[in-house]
């Protein structure tokens, strides 16, 4: 059955150093990232075999997305969550591919399951490089950064989190650009009304 939901989309700019001084750390952040399944199973997870504080410095920009996702309907169970986050991860990964093409740059996107083996076991599993490594990019939370502080100090929202085993008002994904370029990356807000099957 097609239920509807809407998408707010904002974005934000801010030099890498004051990203990284304000919003950043990584011991804490990666305690968080070692509980989940995929940490060390997957090729978007820490642990990195880089230095990624270094990785994060050679770029000056950080263009942050973060995508509101609010369902039209209430009550909808947590286990349906994928149903609304996955096409518009699909969505925000393919533009930060594009701006990766078009200005250089790393693209952050979506902490998850990964979108590009299609429910097979993702390759770091049996250590084996990634199979897709022109797609796949570490999220935020990854890297050390606080998406609640990022959320609500850059965008004024606030993280949410399900009740009872029900959705909240709504859903939140963070994702971002790094790059060095002087051109402008356009900052927007725009809403869109989508279906999904629930």
């Amino acid at each position: 059955m097609k239920k509807g939901y809407v998408t707010e989309n904002f974005t934000a700019n801010i030099s890498v150093d004051e990203y990284i001084s304000r919003f950043r750390d990584e011991k804490r952040f990666v305690e968080f990232c070692k509980q989940c399944p995929n940490y060390g199973n997957s090729w978007g997870c820490p642990p990195f075999d880089f230095d990624t504080g270094e990785f994060l410095r050679q770029y000056k920009y950080a263009y942050l997305i973060a995508t509101k996702i609010v369902p039209i309907e209430k009550g909808i169970p947590i286990d349906k969550s994928q149903e609304l986050i996955r096409p518009e991860r699909i969505r925000v990964e393919k533009e930060l591919l594009k701006l990766e093409l078009r200005f250089g740059g790393r693209a952050f996107a979506y902490v998850g399951k990964c979108l590009y083996c299609h429910g097979a076991e993702c390759a770091r599993k049996c250590n084996r490089p990634c199979l897709h490594p022109d797609k796949v990019r570490p999220s935020l939370e990854a890297f050390g950064f606080d998406i609640a502080r990022t959320l609500s100090e850059l965008f004024g929202i606030e993280l949410l989190w399900g009740k009872n085993g029900i959705l909240p008002e709504y859903l939140v994904l963070v994702s971002g650009f790094f790059h060095n370029s002087t051109k402008n990356i356009i900052s927007h807000t725009n809403r869109n009304q989508n279906s999904v099957n629930l």
